[in-house]
């Protein structure tokens, strides 16, 4: 069956509104307007659990219930955020949206674009332009033209060496660098993260290229969804190949591995730590406690060294855990619902009706004879209704003259 759009001049809204006219005047008159008592109000819609609008303010951003534990005061970093991982619902947050360099943590976003595209046991040797737009001074896991790799080694190398090296010739698999960065914009806008800017998919320092807080918090969380993200993401040691041999490759998230000084963070699942000179110290970090998963961003901390990034999470973290069910959330990192009110889409299964837009033909008189035909229809029912009135007053009175009170 075909469905033919129809043009819609000033004749055929006339008629719709005729009809539409006589379709109200065959309903009946409410109770409430036959007795002239105002109808009841509705009730009145209730607030939503928090304000997206509230993530939007510059500055630290918290709804506090009576029980509710102060923020921790040592927290330094430029911008930062507290989410549940689960509900996405975001309980805490400064400068949430302010685009701020990444760092290696914009390898998260490049994990959930590219992960899906390769196989984990894919094995591929390694030619030297793979590796020539390597950023001088990057962080390698050690990647050597001519050897052959796994793609899982190579994740290894990115999620625990931050190996830019093994993010370039994972890129290539992907469909090259451009590709690459152009899925990660698509990726990005899909999860609803609107500040992150992708310029190279390491997130190596380049002009322009920026996330915020919030947007990292929400590739933590897509991240820990994906059983492969997430498996690499929690890994502390692997052995990484190295032709007839491998070595030993360690997380650089310090909060994981409890490296240089920094305390193991209890329940830690990882995900993913960055530094440029540029950007200063970044992390994504997720941990759980007590049935509860949050995910927690710090974005270049200004006091402390290389270790305040770490702290500063846990402090956050810590803080995420004693205030769960004890703030009203001011955010979601939750992408916007999709629009129910959408154009159907034409390509539907065999056996269903074929929706096919047709060119105008300067005719109004198929609406006009289908709103006509709608009309006599509305008509017909109103006589019938109007007769049946009719007959029933009649009986009425017939019944008060035989049966005079």
């Amino acid at each position: 069956m075909a469905i033919r759009y129809l043009p819609c001049s000033s004749s055929v809204r006339t008629a719709a509104l005729a009809l539409g006219a006589l379709v109200l005047l065959s309903f009946p008159a409410s109770p409430a307007a036959a007795t002239d008592v105002p109808a009841e109000p509705a009730p009145p819609r209730p607030l939503p659990a928090y304000s997206s609008t509230l993530l939007d303010r510059p500055g630290v951003q918290v709804r506090p219930g009576p029980a509710a534990p102060g923020l921790p005061a040592d927290v330094t970093a430029l911008a930062w955020l507290v989410a549940d991982a689960r509900t996405g619902e975001v309980l805490a947050a400064k400068n949430a949206h302010r685009p701020l360099p990444p760092a290696s943590t914009l390898k998260s976003l490049f994990a959930l674009t590219a992960l899906p595209h390769l196989e984990a046991e894919q094995r591929h040797v390694v030619a030297e332009h793979e590796l020539d737009e390597v950023g001088d001074g990057s962080s390698l896991v050690g990647v050597a033209p001519g050897r052959a790799y796994r793609v899982a080694d190579l994740w290894r190398g990115v999620f625990l060496s931050s190996g830019n090296d093994a993010v370039h010739v994972l890129a290539r698999l992907n469909g090259g660098l451009r590709t690459t960065v152009q899925q990660m914009r698509a990726k990005a806008r899909e999860l609803g993260a609107r500040d992150t800017q992708v310029v190279s998919p390491d997130g190596y320092d380049a002009e322009g290229q920026v996330s915020s807080a919030y947007d990292l918090a929400v590739f933590g969380k897509a991240g820990l969804a994906d059983p492969q993200f997430a498996r690499y993401c929690s890994t502390a040691i692997a052995r990484f190949p190295a032709g007839g041999w491998s070595y030993r490759i360690q997380n650089t998230n310090r909060l994981l591995t409890g490296a240089d000084g920094v305390a193991p963070y209890p329940g830690l699942l990882g995900v993913k730590n960055g530094y440029t000179s540029h950007a200063g110290a970044t992390l994504i970090s997720a941990a759980q406690r007590d049935g509860h998963t949050l995910v927690v961003t710090v974005m270049n901390p200004q006091t402390g060294g290389g270790q305040a990034v770490y702290e500063e999470a846990r402090s956050l973290l810590d803080w995420g855990f004693a205030a769960a069910g004890k703030v009203q959330p001011v955010g979601s990192l939750l992408p916007p619902q999709q629009d129910t009110h959408a154009a159907p889409n034409p390509a539907h299964a065999a056996g269903t009706a074929t929706v096919r837009a047709l060119e105008p033909d300067d005719s109004d008189w198929p609406a006009v004879l289908l709103v006509a035909a709608g009309a006599v229809t509305v008509l017909a029912g109103v006589v019938l209704a109007l007769r049946r009135r009719a007959v029933s007053l009649s009986r009425r009175r017939n019944t008060a003259r035989r049966y005079p009170d």
